[in-house]
């Protein structure tokens, strides 16, 4: 089965990664992905109580890196398997604009 991860940023083309169900990471894995890039890009949480939910860590991320970090093909890839094994769904549209993720 396919599945496809889309990262918008404003004024570039969307980022558009193709997956297999099989190269997705396990959720474990993915949350210790998200987590190390999160850290590492120096993140913070976008709610007052500090509780960083899944979609939260996904659009986080990808604005940390921006749209420069999404031209390095391995890291897009590893961000599409986190994305995947995370939120375990076919298509997933991240709108750093809007702060969004959709399914």
């Amino acid at each position: 089965m396919r599945s496809e991860v889309k990262v918008t940023f404003p004024g570039t083309e969307p980022v558009r990664i193709d997956l297999t169900q099989a190269e997705q990471m396990s959720s474990e894995e993915a949350r210790t992905w998200l987590d190390r890039q999160f850290t590492e890009l120096g993140c913070e949480p976008v709610r007052p109580t500090g509780k960083v939910l899944a979609v939260d860590k996904v659009v986080m991320v990808a604005e940390g890196a921006g749209a420069a970090k999404f031209q390095d093909a391995a890291w897009a890839k590893e961000f599409a398997r986190a994305v995947g094994g995370a939120l375990n769904r076919p298509y997933v549209h991240v709108d750093v604009a809007t702060m969004a993720v959709s399914f």
